[in-house]
């Protein structure tokens, strides 16, 4: 079995718990090239080649996890060798520091030097700017070589740093450099030398065998063979590797064999074991995810005809899981977190979660599952065990109640107006970040063109391939156009005072308004009609609005589709036939009457859900919680629950709510759209999120978001818009699996559901549980206090404010009916008295005298209270009512008609003297198998009955067990009872 280099780096990414999609498009089609074993210094180095030079953060977080996933094998090294090693000055700069600290120059003078400065690119030349001379040689003759060296094994390709001198720097700081370079060194040497002693003084720690051994333990000075270096058969060898697959076979014999496949990254090979006298639980040990030695010989296998490696000894290697070293009191609060329950979505239970943060210190943890609370019991419990506090949320899917149809309204007659339909296209889909490079228009009058607008915009970079396939628009078509401001200032001409119509015009009008800001203008206001919207008014059944669909449709012809002038003239033609059926079915004659009918016709089925976070705050907030997701479900259910905005605000008490992930429209506004649209939408949350840059991979994949770049201005402007609205803004994982490791399995899960889920048409992003530390260095571009505010201050914030709720009841609150207790009792004793006579047989009074103190003491007499009322009006109405399971055990069940079974003992009773007989001794099993027999005191036939269950078996041997009162209605009548439980309360 052997992997290629691509499949070798994806195991290594398994190794060190970071999934290939979390990486996307860093790490996409990395491989290993080569690792080099140094068998006397125990160190591994790994040539890696990667697409690209890796951003900063990606690079420092994947060397530590390399480091430390080999800590107890081998100290490991990183040259990394990027395919495309272009890089700009920011790129340069951020590398550095961490160049500087380990090029192994060790001189203070430098290392002061390169904290106060960093290189920059003039004219494509690399370039230090030294105080003088003296500066410049010693930087030149020291440092410069060793942090090239380091900047090539961290991708960037092999250039030089040339050292200038600034003149206008003061000469009189040559002596004061050097007296200070001198003090440093001498300084420094004293502080190793110290150390030296210091380390010497200290005992050895002593090491035993490890733990789960098979067969023997392995010597430490036997030489490591590296996988890739097995090409035929050998007698005896050591190799270390990765297990990524086990299997254990029972065979014929008795004995098992442990199958293992295992990489050390050069290569991967099947190691096969079979077990000895008592190594059968040693076996279980060994789990996927392990390191492992093993000593053993190299035979083609017979069955799969490779080359396998039987082994002797198999030997644990210790490795390192993830810790939050996060001080005590600092420590952050997940507010954002999918279990099992998320519909498909997500892999652990809230139980892997709740212990996970216990073992880190965290004090708190949320559970939000999509539109459901299912999760909530087990939630209870796990917090209990663990002792955390539990937070109590949902992820829903807010819908506004109804969409506009128009904007600016005005008192303006449909039919009679002149229209201008546009269309425009652009280089992605952010206002923000793209542009418009063509706007074409038609103005109409009466379903007639009466005048065109067509023109290109030179963005002012070049169209990339995806936009140039999309649009059929290519650089040439738009190079040395008109510019952005020229042409929005001829199409204001162009419109005049017209109604302006676009399908999905708020698509177009936000690129517009923010062209029109960009160049010191004021926005459209233009009355303004989008036919989107229109159409899903008029025509609520239909299965889809595109454009084309609707061309089709209405048998409007439509050319060129993606081409604004084609496509606005199609739009123009299908909004005069909408205006006509409206002013037909509706009465609608003026612009200023179409959004009264905005929330017609289920107008909340069409809108756009955003996800949205609520967290319980109150008990009372828990119950409203329940009344939100219930109706998502029942009365708003359309592909997904659904929350319309006005049911949000109507059961928002004791909720808090937050702006949730990238689905979110906080997230979303600031991406398309800018500030000014995002800080509209924030107004209705109580706390804004913010993931960790990762979490949004697919947006940049798919052109979403530019880069790394543009995604941290957004991010760091959703920060200042909470500073600016003074709402606390917090850093949360959007989690959806508990380790790294875990993404194959969300990715089973999602890749399942085939094309029905839109999640499987993207790369999935890395959603694990991140510890503090993890979550602070995903922040730190935005600066260590800031970074920590979010992530760790707000956070626990919000949970400190939120009360303690219990999603289940401490004990059991039965339905409340006036009176039961005293009616349970006499309808009992009643019959008990007319089937026994008064006083009741002993063996009779004492069962009562138990159940009844029993079921009034417990609060259980509404339960049968409830049985018995539905029974009788089974009965009265003519439909027999059977019972079944455990009720029968109950003696008053049975005495109020509940159950015609008797539990008693045995007996004979005489209905009409009341003699009674019992057998107490096991002479018969069931009354019904009594013989016929008639009273010794009157001589009537008695009646055989009692089946001699005990009471135990219905409430427990406390007799505090929940009855679980079983019957059995007529099909035809299960309607009625059910109804009569509604008239009996």
């Amino acid at each position: 079995m052997s992997l290629d280099r691509n499949e070798l780096f994806e195991k290594l990414l398994q190794q060190l718990q970071w999934q290939k999609a979390a990486t996307m498009p860093y790490f996409q089609g990395a491989q290993i090239d080569r690792l080099e074993v140094h068998q006397q210094s125990n160190r591994w180095q790994f040539d890696i080649t990667t697409p690209r030079i890796l951003p900063f953060e990606v690079f420092t977080d994947f060397n530590a996890r390399l480091k430390a996933a080999f800590t107890e094998i081998a100290s490991v090294s990183l040259n990394i060798s990027a395919t495309d090693n272009n890089f700009n000055e920011q790129l340069l700069r951020q590398y550095w520091q961490w160049v500087v600290v380990n090029s192994g120059v060790t001189s203070p003078l430098i290392k002061e030097l390169c904290e106060d400065k960093s290189p920059s690119i003039v004219d494509s030349r690399i370039e230090f700017v030294a105080e003088n001379d003296i500066v410049k040689d010693f930087m030149t003759n020291t440092a410069l070589g060793p942090i090239e060296e380091m900047y090539q094994q961290a991708g960037f390709p092999n250039f030089t740093i040339h050292t200038i001198v600034d003149e206008s720097t003061s000469q009189q700081n040559i002596k004061a450099l050097k007296q200070k370079n001198e003090a440093a060194n001498a300084k420094l040497v004293k502080k190793a030398n110290e150390a030296i002693k210091s380390n010497a003084a200290k005992p050895k720690r002593a090491g035993g065998p490890a733990k789960g051994i098979i067969g023997r333990k392995i010597k430490s000075d036997l030489p490591v063979t590296q996988l890739e270096e097995i090409t035929e058969e050998e007698r005896s060898i050591v190799v270390s590797g990765y297990v990524f697959n086990k299997e254990i076979r029972e065979l014929r014999s008795g004995r098992q064999l442990l199958m293992l496949k295992i990489t050390d990254y050069t290569s991967s090979i099947q190691v096969k074991k079979f077990s000895n006298k008592g190594e059968e639980a040693l076996f279980e040990g060994v789990n996927e995810g392990d390191w492992v030695k093993v000593r053993g010989n190299v035979q083609e296998d017979n069955y799969s005809h490779e080359l396998t490696l039987n082994a002797y000894d198999i030997n644990p290697v210790k490795t390192v899981s993830r810790q939050d070293s996060a001080p005590e009191g600092e420590k952050r609060v997940e507010l954002h977190l999918h279990t099992s329950m998320s519909q498909m979505d997500a892999t652990n239970n809230i139980a892997d979660f709740t212990k996970q943060a216990k073992k880190w210190g965290h004090k708190a943890l949320a559970i939000t599952d999509h539109a459901g609370v299912q999760g909530f019991p087990d939630a209870f419990h796990a917090a209990e065990k663990n002792d955390i506090k539990m937070l109590y949320g949902v992820e829903i899917n807010l819908v506004d109640d109804g969409v506009p149809i128009t904007y600016n309204d005005k008192h303006i007659p449909l039919l009679d107006a002149t229209y201008v339909i546009f269309d425009t296209e652009t280089t992605g889909l952010s206002a923000m970040y793209d542009r418009v490079i063509e706007l074409s228009a038609v103005k109409m009058k009466n379903s007639n063109v009466i005048d065109q607008f067509e023109e290109f915009i030179d963005p002012g970079f070049h169209l990339s391939e995806q936009t140039t396939n999309l649009t059929s628009i290519t650089d040439d078509m738009v190079h040395g156009s008109k510019s952005e401001e020229e042409v929005f200032k001829l199409f204001r001409e162009f419109c005049g005072d017209a109604i302006v119509v676009g399908h999905n015009v708020t698509f177009d009008m936000g690129f517009m308004n923010k062209g029109y800001r960009r160049h010191g203008m004021h926005e459209m206001e233009n009355p303004i009609i989008d036919t989107l919207t229109l159409a899903r008014f008029l025509y609520p059944n239909m299965r889809g609005y595109r454009l084309n669909t609707l061309a089709k449709k209405f048998d409007v012809s439509l050319e060129h589709h993606h081409r604004a002038i084609y496509d606005a003239e199609t739009t123009g033609h299908l909004n005069y036939l909408f205006l006509k059926d409206a002013e037909k079915r509706y009465g609608i004659a003026y612009h200023d009457q179409l959004n009264d009918h905005m929330t017609d016709n289920d107008a909340y089925r069409h809108a756009r859900p955003s996800h949205a976070i609520l967290l319980a705050k109150t008990q009372v907030g828990l119950k409203n919680m329940f009344k939100i997701v219930s109706l998502s479900n029942v009365e708003y259910f359309h592909r997904v629950p659904r929350v319309p905005r006005s049911q949000l605000e109507k059961f928002r008490d004791g909720i808090v709510v937050g702006s949730a992930c990238s689905s979110g429209e906080v997230f979303t506004a600031m991406m398309q759209k800018g500030m000014d649209e995002a800080r509209q939408k924030a107004q209705f949350y109580d706390y804004l999120e913010v993931q960790p840059r990762r979490a949004y991979a697919p947006l940049i994949e798919s052109r979403l978001i530019a880069d790394e770049d543009n995604l941290e201005e957004i991010i760091t402007n959703i920060v200042k818009l909470g500073d600016e609205l003074q709402k606390p803004v917090v850093a949360t994982g959007d989690v959806h699996y508990l380790n790294p490791q875990d993404y194959i399995y969300r990715k089973i899960l999602i890749n399942s559901q085939g094309g029905a889920n839109p999640l499987n048409r993207q790369e999935l992003p890395d959603l694990h549980f991140l510890t503090t530390d993890e979550m602070l260095g995903d922040f730190s571009f935005l600066g260590a206090d800031k970074a920590k505010e979010i992530v760790v201050t707000n956070t626990n914030k919000i949970a400190d404010e939120i009360d303690d709720v219990h999603p289940l009841k401490d004990k059991l609150y039965t339905p409340r009916m006036a009176g039961a207790e005293d009616e349970i009792k006499t309808r009992t004793m009643d019959t008990a008295h007319e089937w026994y006579g008064d006083p009741l047989p002993k063996i009779v009074s004492d069962r009562l005298d138990k159940e009844l103190k029993s079921i009034i003491g417990n609060g259980f007499s509404v339960i049968y209270l409830i049985a018995q009322r539905l029974v009788a009006k089974s009965n009265k109405d003519g439909y027999l009512v059977g019972s079944r399971g455990s009720v029968g055990s109950s003696l008053v069940a049975t005495l109020t008609g509940i159950t015609e079974v008797n539990p008693l003992q045995p007996h004979y009773r005489c209905p009409n003297c009341r003699h009674t007989e019992f057998f107490t001794k096991g002479e018969y099993s069931s009354g019904y198998d009594l013989p016929r027999k008639k009273c010794p005191e009157c001589g009537t036939l008695m009646i055989g009955d009692g089946h001699n269950i005990p009471f135990e078996t219905f409430l427990g041997f406390t007799g505090n067990k929940v009855p679980d009162i079983d019957l059995n209605f007529s099909g035809d009548y299960q309607p009625i009872a059910h109804n009569y439980t509604k008239v009996l309360f």
